[in-house]
């Protein structure tokens, strides 16, 4: 992996997507961001992120799904992904954690660190 590292942030609350950035563009990381599952999916393909960020509750496509096209895809099958829902306890399609909101910007800093030495490894 050279160069900064590029974080795709997919959620459908404008304001949400924006405190995400906000935290990681300050420790260093270069931002995409999705509103919706099928804008994940186009940005992901595209953009080949080094982590991606994912809600789960999205519109057109889910998080779910999302997660599953994505771990489907060789392009993004190894991709650390960290999903974000409301709820504790929920299906794992393949994500790698589960952030439970509200999650504040130095956790979320450190587990995209976390997951980012994990796969340089």
């Amino acid at each position: 992996m050279m160069g900064v590292p590029i974080v795709l942030v997919v959620d459908d609350y404008e304001d949400t997507r924006a405190a995400y950035a906000m935290a990681l563009e300050h420790q260093g990381f270069c931002i995409v961001e999705a509103e919706d599952g099928q804008q994940a999916l186009e940005m992901a393909f595209r953009e080949q992120p080094d982590v991606i960020i994912m809600d789960l509750g999205l519109p057109k496509v889910d998080g779910w799904e999302a997660i599953r096209r994505l771990r489907g895809d060789a392009r993004t099958r190894d991709l650390p992904i960290l999903a974000v829902s409301g709820y504790s306890i929920v299906d794992n399609p393949g994500f790698d954690l589960l952030l439970v909101k509200p999650i504040s910007p130095d956790e979320l800093t450190r587990q995209v660190r976390v997951h980012l030495a994990a796969r340089a490894r």
